[in-house]
């Protein structure tokens, strides 16, 4: 998350040092910035080179030097992306997470789209990590023969599925020969995008997750990852299943629901950037008694 001066909007610096570094201290093994609950829609390009530049100060004060951080860093066009791209790696990003261009959705067939992640991947500094959102791009979903084609080239390295598609994961992780906690493979992640789906990306043969729900539950999103990979698969499941209850409240909330929900538990959170709404207090009441059974177990943790 970016977090905002309830008043002026303003970037909340501290805060969003602090909670990198409670994130990193709870597990996480990395941090993205500016993607979409880091509000990038809503900040400049100078913003979005001091949230990455304090995060990374946050995570190498708290211990966390080898930490990395993958930075959203999409553009309309070609030559934006790759300045962007530039200005990440310069703000102290390892990779980039990049939508397809969709401004122009009625010219972005899936030769456009593929052309337009090689000339990025051709000039970016750091390695691109592609992002399959359809709600965030007038509906394009990039299928898995695209994205295995656009995985053969040396910088894109992995793929974000927030489309929810398993199948499409497993045919790409597959493919790629994907990096899984039992076996290093290639080196691909394939990153499931949703944390109410982290037992099933592992199933899959997935690499991750980057979940904007490990906000507010990093300890449960890391303890099903954890229980899984040990060969735990009942007691993975079984607190999935409380993960995903927990996390669809913050889905249907999104970003300023997401935010109450860290200002409920932990104190500080605030909210969005206009035009986003900010909740009326039943709402924020209800997003806390959803979650209370699973913040009940991090907090256990």
């Amino acid at each position: 998350m970016t977090f905002f001066d309830a008043e002026t909007e303003d970037l909340d610096i501290p805060t969003i040092k602090k909670h990198a570094a409670r994130l990193v201290k709870d597990g996480l093994a990395g941090l993205v910035t500016m993607g979409s609950n880091g509000e990038a829609i809503h900040c400049t390009r100078e913003e979005k080179a001091t949230v990455t530049r304090a995060t990374r100060e946050a995570l190498d004060e708290a211990g966390f030097k080898d930490t990395p951080i993958i930075v959203g860093a999409t553009e309309g066009s070609v030559r934006g992306t790759i300045e962007l791209c530039r200005i990440a790696q310069e703000a102290g990003g390892d990779y980039v997470l990049l939508l397809p261009p969709s401004y122009f959705r009625f010219l972005m067939d899936e030769q456009a789209i593929h052309d337009y992640f090689i000339a990025v991947a051709d000039e970016s500094p750091l390695p691109l990590v592609l992002y399959n959102y359809p709600g965030a791009v007038a509906g394009i979903d990039m299928d898995s023969d695209l994205l295995i084609k656009l995985a053969a080239h040396p910088n894109i390295v992995g793929t974000k599925f927030t489309c929810g598609n398993t199948g499409k994961l497993t045919r790409v992780a597959q493919a790629t020969d994907a990096k899984t906690p039992w076996a290093e493979g290639s080196g691909y992640m394939a990153f499931g995008g949703m944390c109410d789906f982290t037992v099933q990306t592992l199933a899959s043969g997935g690499s991750g997750i980057i979940a904007g729900g490990a906000n507010v539950m990093p300890k449960v999103c890391v303890k099903v990852w954890n229980l899984y990979a040990e060969g735990k698969s009942d007691e993975a499941i079984a607190l999935q299943k409380t993960l995903a209850k927990g996390d669809w409240y913050l889905t249907k909330s999104a970003i300023a629901g997401t935010k109450q929900a860290i200002q409920s538990y932990f104190g500080y959170g605030g909210y969005p950037r206009r035009p986003l709404k900010r909740l009326e207090k039943a709402r924020v009441a209800t997003i806390e008694e959803g979650i209370k059974e699973v913040m009940d177990i991090e907090n256990s943790l």
